[in-house]
């Protein structure tokens, strides 16, 4: 296996793609806070206002002319344990707020009284900066979250990158995607995602277009590309479709697909060099493009809680589904 390939690991708890979604602020007077989530990157719009001034792809506040500062609460789409913290101030440059903290907490269906822990205290921004906060290291589970900006300004984009506790999640009893990352699947590592994110492959709707799912570079040597998704919960798939919507001069010539289960928690470094040897569930499929492939599994089936899809020789999957149950 080849020692070069990207590491993932985690899930952006604030992507609306999870069902986060604003629940409360302060203010949001020159830009919506909803545009925080936004899980494209953002863009400057040279020339443009809208009725409150310049329009700006992100959420900004008015000048503070009384004590405070101002913040906003984001209640997150599935509860998760936070690793690290991305705030985005592009495009901001003398609008950035000066400072930046962020709280969270968990609330129950039962109660709705917020009792804060700060899990990154107060940091210096920069103007027109992508910053990466490691958070405090904690076995916390939160749904809730508050930035916090000192005093007021602009911040494009808010990820937070950790883990979806499963342990909350409702399962089905009836078949259902495996994959999906509104289960807590995520990627763990992929050989290459140059014009197309990996985790795009999990997203639970339709792709939208050729940038909405995972493109390779085009390959010039020998090998292959690949990629490996971890499971929310290990079960049993008996059929995957493998999608190549608006891949048409691009999709992979065929792919193949393996499994392996363990009990154990296994460092990626482990997992990529030993997944050559894992259980094939599809030795070989040809894909066509702009389509759907589906494929019924053996009947023997056995229970994983990593898959990974090998594409041939490289280009571009929109989606891969899964039908199946857990263990």
């Amino acid at each position: 296996m080849n020692k070069k390939y990207i590491q993932k690991n985690y899930i952006n708890l604030c992507s609306p793609v999870i069902g986060t979604k604003i629940y409360d602020l302060s203010d949001q007077f020159f830009g919506l806070a909803s545009r925080l989530l936004k899980d494209e990157p953002p863009v400057f719009k040279d020339g443009v206002y809208d009725k409150n001034g310049k329009w700006m792809d992100g959420w900004e506040t008015r000048r503070k002319r009384v004590k405070g500062n101002d913040f906003v609460i984001i209640k997150l789409g599935l509860p998760g344990m936070i690793n690290f913290a991305e705030i985005d101030t592009s495009y901001f440059n003398g609008n950035q707020p000066e400072y930046a903290s962020i709280d969270a907490c968990y609330i129950d269906n039962k109660s709705k009284k917020f009792q804060w822990s700060n899990i990154l205290s107060k940091r210096k921004l920069k103007p027109d900066t992508k910053h990466g906060f490691r958070i405090i290291k904690s076995k916390k589970i939160f749904n809730y979250i508050r930035l916090n900006i000192y005093p007021d300004g602009g911040v494009a984009r808010l990820k937070l990158l950790g883990d979806v506790v499963v342990d909350k999640i409702k399962f089905p009893k009836n078949k259902f995607d495996l994959l999906s990352v509104l289960k807590g699947s995520k990627i763990v590592a992929c050989s290459d995602e140059h014009f197309g994110k990996a985790e795009n492959l999990l997203l639970p709707f339709k792709s939208k277009n050729m940038g909405n799912g995972w493109e390779t570079k085009r390959r010039r040597g020998a090998g292959f590309d690949w990629i490996i998704i971890k499971l929310g919960k290990p079960g049993f798939i008996e059929k995957l479709d493998i999608q190549t919507h608006y891949f048409k001069g691009n999709f992979p010539s065929h792919c193949s697909v393996q499994g392996f289960f363990s009990k154990k928690k296994i460092n990626i470094n482990t997992i990529v060099n030993t997944s050559k040897n894992w259980e094939y569930l599809i030795k070989h499929l040809e894909l066509k493009a702009h389509s759907s492939i589906k494929k019924q599994l053996s009947k023997k089936l056995k229970k994983i809680n990593y898959l990974k899809l090998n594409i041939y020789p490289d280009g571009g999957i929109s989606r891969i589904r899964s039908l199946g149950n857990i263990a």
